[in-house]
């Protein structure tokens, strides 16, 4: 990799030209955004297919899941959902609700793109 004057690393693009620290974290977060898209995706099929009716929430998990008796109709299971890709850590507010939640889960998804 080369180096600027002062000794730090210079990325560059395809044509040479210098590319911006700012530029390249809005890459990295907007990347970083579409692997947990696709984590939810991925989570949300198999609990899907697993015969669970899957609710988007949002606020301290992803998703509310119901599993329900296929005779009576009443709820027997649920629970409350927050996917992770790769390394990434729980928020302030995801640890205070899954301290307070017994039925909370965290799925972790390797790499979505690519199983």
């Amino acid at each position: 990799m080369p180096r600027d004057l002062m000794g730090n690393l210079v990325k560059r693009d395809i044509f040479g030209r210098k590319v911006s620290k700012k530029k390249l974290k809005k890459e990295v977060i907007e990347e970083n955004r579409m692997r947990g898209k696709a984590g939810e995706d991925t989570v949300r099929m198999q609990y899907g297919l697993s015969g669970y009716e899957v609710e988007r929430t949002g606020r301290g998990h992803d998703f509310r899941v119901r599993k329900r008796n296929p005779f009576s109709g009443r709820v027997v299971k649920t629970e409350l959902i927050e996917v992770k890709t790769g390394k990434a850590k729980l928020s302030k507010l995801q640890r205070k609700t899954k301290k307070k939640k017994g039925n909370y889960r965290v799925v972790r998804v390797g790499n979505p793109f690519f199983g």
